[in-house]
């Protein structure tokens, strides 16, 4: 089983990743919802964790020096991928930012890491629609030395379209000029799961594959 088909088990055991009907932000009514507010224990954090941490290393080898998680959710991913890649013989930085700057001892608008303009990092996330908070924490970024960002890493791409045709992902990483890669994709959540058993139970039958399919032809972007 490799860690992608590994990581939507760990979805669906967590309860993370529900079908269904969900009305989202943009107002659409998705079939799919992925919930991480779900990861709640040190267990699951943990776990999480080394998903993040196996894409960083499939996608950036050792092309960075620490990992970057906005607040509020960013935190615990930047925490536990840092552990999971030190548990595996990496150790690298870690660095958040506070929501809020401090008016006495250290008046730093970030914790961890000491940041200087060749530090390189990776910023993660749980998942990006309109690219708002990351746009928001480059710019914390710009004041703190201004540290080069090599890529982003998300737990979902949901391959939907943005504002334009494009797939939003593929929008805000033009945008910004920073590769954004996600642990797995609808796709591969689609082709893993459908009639697939878990614990007994069927997690995506064949009605609910019929509602996602009509969901992305109508707000579905791969590219």
């Amino acid at each position: 089983m490799t860690y992608k088909e590994e990581f939507i088990e760990f979805l669906i055991e967590c309860d993370a990743l529900k079908f269904g009907e969900f009305e989202l932000k943009s107002g659409r009514i998705a079939p799919y919802f992925i919930n991480t507010g779900m990861f709640d224990t040190g267990l699951k954090i943990k776990k999480l964790g080394i998903f993040y941490a196996k894409a960083l290393q499939e996608h950036f080898q050792d092309d960075f020096d620490g990992i970057y998680g906005p607040a509020y959710k960013g935190i615990p991913l930047c925490i536990s991928a840092a552990q999971a890649l030190a548990d595996m013989g990496t150790d690298k930085g870690y660095v958040f930012n506070r929501k809020e700057a401090k008016t006495y001892a250290d008046k730093s608008v970030v914790v961890g890491m000491a940041l200087t303009s060749d530090t390189r990092l990776i910023l993660v996330d749980d998942v990006i629609t309109s690219g708002k908070a990351i746009r928001e924490s480059l710019e914390v970024l710009k004041s703190c030395s201004n540290p080069k960002i090599n890529g982003i890493v998300i737990s979902v791409n949901r391959q939907e379209k943005g504002k334009t045709e494009k797939n939003a992902l593929k929008e805000v990483e033009q945008i910004l000029g920073i590769p954004i890669h996600s642990i797995v994709t609808i796709t591969d959540i689609k082709g893993y799961l459908h009639n697939k058993e878990i614990n007994g139970k069927v997690i995506l039958d064949d009605h609910m594959m019929e509602k996602i399919n009509a969901y992305l032809k109508e707000y579905g972007a791969t590219q």
